[in-house]
């Protein structure tokens, strides 16, 4: 009877420790004493390391030998990224080791590269590797300078704001010291994560309901965004028409126009919910595929809807290679190791383009399957 209650008291003990250290966990960056000194040496807020990303991915870069996705690293060691090996973490924003990751092949005889600084937004870690972006001087679009991209350009690592705000981002009159008189104009983004993002998608889709304001947050450094300057119309303004919306929630994949609405969303083509209800947002931020509803009237595309927000395996940080018609061919994903062509392998190997789908098994996809733009304008 005594060693079951002390067994009962351990297991409570546990319990609540366990508790108190997830919570703990949550409210890191919201400046407490004990937080502070994991990223200050001293009350003159002297930084551990030498820059603030590299300040970051002390705890956010995942440590060597780490090959499954795990909780809050985004970015992969520099140790684990060997040739034909992916970077390992499969956060919704994608994994900055890929800023590592360059790649060359041969079509018609011209060598044509991939170089890693063009995959995601080249934040700057002199104690990790990450260097500025080397052909922009300054955003493109906008004036922040590239020198100063750090991951405290987006996210408030203090949490000032409030803790309801999506990832820590910025919000209106946010800015640094890295570049000053550069304040945010646009209030940050609303949308929800599921508590488990950082995941494999080889059986179901990890949803982040996005509600409002993503794409105007992002014109905060890319300036006239919401004016389809780069090509696409986005924002609140771009509703999807009823075609769009048709489209996406008939689309499969190539051949196949018979889904249904419920069953029609892939986290490889999210978009906008056109709400900033957060009770609403909480209902289909889900990971378990049990909220699979697609667009409706008053939803909208988005700058994440066809890019990563950190980094991707392919150019401009795409969700999908989008520099090839076919992103499998004859039932595989393409790689150097299977005997594909090297313009459908673009130096990766299979398991590397596997990765960048999120593990998701070929047989989702058809056997010759076309780009995701397709998702939205049937053509196939």
């Amino acid at each position: 009877m005594e060693h079951g209650i002390r067994s009962c008291m351990v297991f409570i003990s546990a319990f609540f420790l366990t508790l108190c250290l997830v919570r703990a966990g949550e409210a890191f960056h919201s400046g407490g004493s004990g937080e502070c000194k994991e990223c200050h040496k001293d009350e003159n807020g002297s930084l551990r390391l030498s820059d603030a990303s590299s300040t970051c991915l002390r705890c956010h870069q995942a440590p060597s030998g780490t090959r499954r996705p795990t909780g809050y690293y985004i970015a992969s060691n520099d140790h684990d990224l060997g040739a034909g090996v992916p970077p390992s973490q499969l956060t919704p924003g994608g994994d900055f080791g890929y800023l590592k990751k360059s790649y060359s092949w041969k079509e018609s005889g011209s060598t044509i590269n991939s170089p890693g600084e063009r995959h995601g937004h080249n934040i700057v870690a002199v104690d990790y590797g990450y260097i500025a972006d080397s052909k922009h001087s300054a955003t493109p679009g906008g004036m922040y300078p590239s020198s100063a991209l750090s991951c405290i350009s987006c996210h408030d690592p203090h949490g000032k704001l409030s803790s309801n705000t999506y990832r820590l981002l910025g919000g209106i009159g946010y800015t640094t010291r890295l570049a000053p008189g550069m304040a945010f104009t646009v209030d940050a983004p609303v949308a929800v994560a599921p508590r488990d993002s950082n995941r494999s998608e080889a059986s179901t889709n990890t949803r982040v309901a996005y509600g409002r304001r993503m794409s105007e947050w992002c014109s905060n450094c890319h300036m006239n965004g919401c004016t389809g300057a780069y090509g696409h119309p986005v924002c609140n303004g771009a509703r999807c028409t009823n075609e769009i919306i048709s489209s996406y929630n008939a689309y499969v994949k190539s051949g196949d126009i018979n889904g249904r609405g419920d069953a029609s969303y892939t986290s490889l083509v999210p978009f906008e919910e056109g709400t900033d209800d957060r009770s609403v947002l909480e209902q289909h931020a889900k990971n378990d595929g049990t909220y699979a509803m697609g667009p409706g009237f008053g939803s909208n595309v988005m700058c994440l809807t066809c890019h990563r927000a950190h980094a991707s395996a392919w150019d401009h940080m795409a969700r999908w290679n989008m520099a090839s018609e076919f992103i499998v061919q004859k039932g595989v994903y393409p790689g150097t190791n299977n005997g594909s062509p090297e313009g459908d392998a673009q130096g990766r190997s299979e398991a590397e383009t596997q990765k960048a789908y999120y593990e998701r098994p070929v047989t989702l996809f058809a056997a010759y399957q076309r780009g995701l733009c397709n998702k939205c304008h049937i053509r196939d």
